[in-house]
């Protein structure tokens, strides 16, 4: 089955980076695009970025473009998302999922926590 697992989150000051991953298994990862989406507490699941199966193509939410950058490596069935210039309001719990421009499904989640 679809096995998606997050790591890389934590505490940053604001400003900082961070840089988040996900170890895929379960599936041809190199079939797949992928996505990274986020929820704050109390709100609701907000994509946040995609990934085209071959790196040809990327997308991003407004709010991530020009801090923000996903990538993958198809080798280690990983995707990644690397954030930049970090504010208060990412604080949210990060989740990577199969498909392009897809909230599901989903792992656990990583949770980034961003402080002023």
């Amino acid at each position: 089955q679809v096995q998606l697992v997050e790591s890389g989150g934590g505490l940053a000051q604001s400003g900082g980076s961070l840089t988040l991953s996900c170890a895929a298994s379960g599936f041809v990862f190199s079939d797949w695009g992928m996505s990274w989406a986020r929820q704050a507490p109390g709100k609701e699941l907000l994509w946040v970025a995609s990934i085209w199966r071959d790196s040809s193509k990327t997308l991003y939410a407004d709010y991530a473009k020009d801090r923000f950058t996903i990538s993958r490596d198809n080798a280690k069935d990983t995707v990644y998302l690397h954030m930049t210039n970090l504010k208060e309001e990412d604080t949210a719990l990060y989740f990577c999922a199969k498909g392009y421009q897809s909230v599901l499904p989903r792992g656990q989640g990583t949770q980034v926590t961003v402080s002023p």
